[in-house]
């Protein structure tokens, strides 16, 4: 069965990978199975970590530490090895890894122009990846069929003993249709419908916006990893932002929070797709950059051919690229001030336009920023690239194994 993403509750200010605090009265078995979690949670995010390492890491001590390793190596999830150069005399602390060619994630992207489909190891490693061309106005449900294709053809290469421990959509979160009309909404119960149709047996798929997705994957591993207030914004063919406040992702009612594109900064602007007049996203899209630099309408490789011709000194292409990255400075700085992030992550076409346009986004952040939220914000491209939504959907997949490995292993 599918389900759609929901938010967590709040984490409180404490390190993250640190077990949590039993409850009163908690028992023994609900505090060894809160203290499993957290040794292969650490693993899986930061990789193979002797055991002396997670002692003096997650707090607990050496005989707790080698009885958890013991009980996730008999179940699979991990491997204990002694290392393979020794630092010091006496007998080497084991070292605990990952089964990333064991344990795995089924990750899939419905995006703008692309379907993809990926395997992903327990460790975050890519093992399989495939993708298709998702053709012009293709709803998100009609989707389901071509990458249930691509995890078939996938699964031909996949161990035997291979443990699947869930799956995870991320979906670009507007569609435009004939006319240019924009559809919001693409995690819909539709969409949770065809999948429950095409995969009726397993752990079933959680679903989510693409860029919640993506911004959960670089909180995790890539350029805000231990952030724990950020904003990620996603540039394709419309502007989206994912929020993670507090450790935690800010998804709203039913999950569509973040539609920042159609924040109005212009009343009197151009009409929207939306059916509105000035949004964001018709200032800083990528159709905005080449509508300034005089070209013709176009995909991601038009717009990296303006980048390049601004960088080699063209100057409309250049005064372009000025143009929209002083429009997204401005809106960041909007966003910077109700959400006061200690990061902004600029990700999927807006990756390249912030790098072109660093100075001038920076120049609106001070002139419109008020100095508490300003004094201590970063500005970051993103760090993941393209593979940014199926390393967070498979974050997402992994999930329930992470929170209870044993069981959740042994039903996988």
């Amino acid at each position: 069965m599918a389900t759609p993403m929901r938010p967590g509750p709040p984490r409180q200010s404490r390190n993250p990978e640190l077990p949590l605090p039993s409850a009163p009265g908690a028992s023994q078995e609900e505090i060894r199975r809160q203290n499993l979690g957290a040794v292969l949670r650490h693993v899986h995010v930061h990789g193979p970590t002797s055991r002396a390492e997670l002692t003096s890491r997650l707090g607990l001590n050496r005989s707790t530490i080698g009885a958890l390793a013991a009980d996730l190596a008999a179940a699979g999830l991990v491997t204990e090895e002694v290392p393979t150069t020794a630092r010091r005399a006496g007998r080497p602390s084991l070292v605990v890894s990952p089964r990333s060619g064991r344990v795995y994630a089924h990750a899939l992207s419905i995006e703008a122009d692309r379907l993809r489909a990926a395997r992903v190891g327990l460790g975050g490693r890519i093992l399989d990846l495939r993708e298709v061309d998702r053709p012009d106005g293709m709803a998100a449900p009609d989707a389901v069929g071509p990458l249930a294709d691509l995890l078939r053809d996938m699964a031909r290469s996949v161990p035997g003993d291979a443990l699947l421990a869930g799956g995870a959509v991320a979906v670009v979160d507007t569609t435009r249709d004939g006319a240019g009309r924009i559809r919001i909404g693409g995690a819909d119960e539709t969409l949770h419908a065809a999948l429950g149709a095409e995969f009726p047996a397993g752990p079933g798929f959680v679903t989510g916006d693409l860029a919640d997705i993506a911004g959960l994957a670089e909180h995790v591993r890539g350029v805000a990893a231990g952030v724990n207030d950020l904003v990620y914004l996603h540039g394709d063919r419309g502007v989206s932002a994912g929020i993670i406040s507090g450790g935690r992702l800010v998804l709203g009612h039913r999950g569509r929070s973040g539609k920042v594109g159609h924040m109005v900064v212009d009343p009197d602007g151009l009409p929207c797709g939306c059916g509105s007049r000035g949004c964001w996203e018709t200032e800083i899209g990528e159709a905005a950059l080449l509508r300034h630099a005089g070209r013709e309408p176009g995909g991601p490789e038009a717009v990296h051919e303006v980048l390049r011709a601004a960088a080699a000194g063209e100057q409309t292409a250049r005064a372009a690229v000025d143009r929209v990255a002083d429009w997204l400075g401005f809106g960041v700085a909007n966003l910077v001030n109700v959400i006061n992030p200690n990061t902004v992550v600029f990700g999927g076409s807006l990756r390249e336009l912030y790098l072109a346009g660093a100075g001038t986004v920076r120049h609106r952040l001070e002139a419109m920023v008020l100095p508490p939220c300003r004094e201590h914000v970063h500005l970051r491209a993103a760090a993941l690239g393209p593979d940014a939504a199926l390393i967070g959907a498979a974050e997402l997949a992994f999930d329930t194994l992470l929170a209870d490995p044993l069981h959740a292993g042994a039903a996988g």
